[in-house]
Parts: C-alpha cells; sequence; structure tokens
C-alpha cells in the first residue's frame, strides 16, 4: 500500500495533508485565566508610547485568540490559561533580566510566549476512522508524534506573516517556539548557545510545571490520560532519550516528578529563572514526602 511506503518527514507531510488530519472544533468552554484583552495591555507596560505601538497591542490580542481556539479542546493542563501563565512570567523574566528597555525582545518574548504550545504533539488529533490505523507502520506513527502538527506549525507561521511580523523578529520567534521542549533538551538541541529571549521564554514554561501549580498540572494531565498514580514496582526512567520520554504510556504521574519536574530546576537558562525555581523546586520535594508517606500508611 502507498501508506507504508512514506518513510521520510517530506512523505508524513505530505499525508498529513492528504487525510487532513486537523484538530476538531471544541464546543469545551475556555477555561479564561483573566481578561485576555487586559493583560494584553498590561504585559507590554508602556509600550503605549512607541511609535506603531497600537498594531503589536492588535497583534497581542489576535496571537490570544488564535491560542483560545488552537487549545480550547485541551485538558486544564495545557488550555489557554497556561498560555497566559507563562506569558505573564516570561514578561517578568524578561524585566528582571534586563530586557525591558528593548521593545522588540519584549515583543518577541510575548509572542513566543503566546504561541508556544499551538501544534503539541501530545495533543495532536487524527481526524480519520480508527480503522485506518491498521495500514500505518510503526515509523509513520512514530514520526507523527514525534514533532508538531505541521498544519498548525504553519498556522504560527503565516499568523506571524499576515500581522506583519519582520523577518529578523519572526525568525526568532519560530526558533523558540521549535526549541521550547524538555524533549528537544534530551535529544541535544539546545545545548548551544541560545537568546536571552529563548533563555526567559523557555525558563517561564519551566516554572509552570513546577511547583503548586505544577503539582496540579502533572495529576491533572495523567488523570486526562487514565495514567496510574503511582506503582512502587514502576521505577522511574533513568538516562531518558527524547523517543523513550514520549512514550507517555509507560509512566506513572508521579514517575514524572522524578524523570522531569525535578530536573528542571537545574536546567533554567537565566539567573531569574534559577532564583524563582529554587522555592517551586522546594514545594514539589516535600509533597512527593508526605505523598510517599501518605501512600505507605505512615502519616
Amino acid at each position: 500500500m502507498l501508506v507504508c511506503c512514506l518513510s521520510t518527514a517530506k512523505s508524513l507531510h505530505f499525508f498529513t495533508n492528504f487525510l487532513n488530519l486537523r484538530r476538531p472544533e471544541s464546543t469545551l468552554p475556555v477555561n479564561r485565566y483573566s481578561s485576555s484583552s487586559s493583560r494584553s495591555h498590561v504585559a507590554f507596560g508602556c509600550r503605549v508610547k512607541r511609535e506603531g505601538d497600537m498594531g503589536r497591542v492588535e497583534t497581542v490580542k489576535k496571537a490570544e485568540k488564535l491560542v483560545e481556539k488552537a487549545m480550547a479542546g485541551n485538558d486544564a493542563s495545557h488550555d489557554a490559561a497556561h498560555v497566559w501563565r507563562v506569558r505573564d512570567l516570561a514578561l517578568s523574566l524578561a524585566r528582571e533580566e534586563g530586557l525591558s528597555s528593548n521593545p522588540d525582545s519584549m515583543e518577541i518574548v510575548e509572542l513566543a510566549a503566546l504561541l508556544h504550545d499551538i501544534g503539541d504533539y501530545k495533543y495532536l488529533r487524527i481526524g480519520f476512522d480508527v480503522s485506518c490505523l491498521t495500514i500505518l507502520t510503526c515509523h509513520v506513527l512514530t514520526a507523527l508524534s514525534s514533532s508538531r502538527d505541521p498544519s498548525e506549525e504553519k498556522t504560527v507561521e503565516k499568523f506571524l506573516v499576515e500581522e506583519g511580523v519582520d523577518e529578523i523578529k519572526k525568525g526568532k520567534i519560530l526558533a523558540i517556539v521549535r526549541g521550547m521542549g524538555f524533549k528537544e533538551e534530551l535529544a541535544g538541541h539546545t545545548n548551544g548557545a541560545f537568546s536571552l529571549e529563548f533563555g526567559v521564554v523557555q525558563d517561564a514554561d519551566r516554572l509552570d510545571a513546577i511547583g503548586a501549580i505544577g503539582i496540579a498540572r502533572c495529576f491533572t494531565f495523567g488523570g486526562s490520560r487514565n495514567r496510574v498514580l503511582h506503582d512502587p514496582a514502576i521505577h522511574p526512567r533513568t538516562d531518558l532519550s527524547k523517543e523513550q520520554y514520549m512514550k507517555k504510556e509507560e509512566q506513572t504521574t508521579v514517575n514524572h516528578f522524578h524523570e522531569k519536574l525535578l530536573k528542571l530546576k537545574d536546567l533554567m537558562k537565566t539567573k531569574a529563572g534559577r532564583r524563582r525555581a529554587e522555592k517551586r523546586h522546594k514545594f514539589m520535594e516535600e509533597f512527593l514526602e508526605e505523598f510517599y508517606e501518605e501512600w505507605n500508611g505512615k502519616a
């Protein structure tokens, strides 16, 4: 069969477009963290004094609408509220790292933070009959799940072009979005030099993955995938590769703390990110200590 011959990324992209894989329109209510339109004005601070600022504010508003549409069907661990928190954290870190005097950098940070989870592989939905899965070979399934939804990534790029974001900024924003994930770090894709804009956006996303919010998100995601809460017989995996990490069905929810979340403090890229991560990391350690005592009937 034709599908079995698909072995390259180019072929996979054709296959994806051919079957018209799309995120289904969701009728679920959007979990709104707060009024997005008011938050965009606050986020940019005194931007209104700069030439062309109203156009940038409108771009942010449109980006927020794009986020709400793209993530409407996600569970609460990766919904629009997560994006609003990451945006706020990223801009706060950027100010702490001295970027507030550079309007272009602040725009890159805000737009990259807003667009960073569109097309996330964890929420790639296959929009055709389940029986069609029998014609997919294992290597095609692996390729399909190891990247962003090609159509969604194009959506981000198209949005930036339509909003008139210049080529340099567009390139930086797309580079941040593509390199954000923990799996990319496991693959060694972010071990080299990185921009400060990249550092604050990635740190912001990782800060939202740890601490009290991170604990809530971890159990929300695990529950949405019907994942085992904890099993003492299943030990956390060590020295994970990108491919092993992406096999979510092999994890328990509590093991995710050891396989990823407890490692994030030492992977922060900025001084501001490392400082904030300390408190959140300590909170997770205390939570796990209490969790294990209760699990073992000692508390």
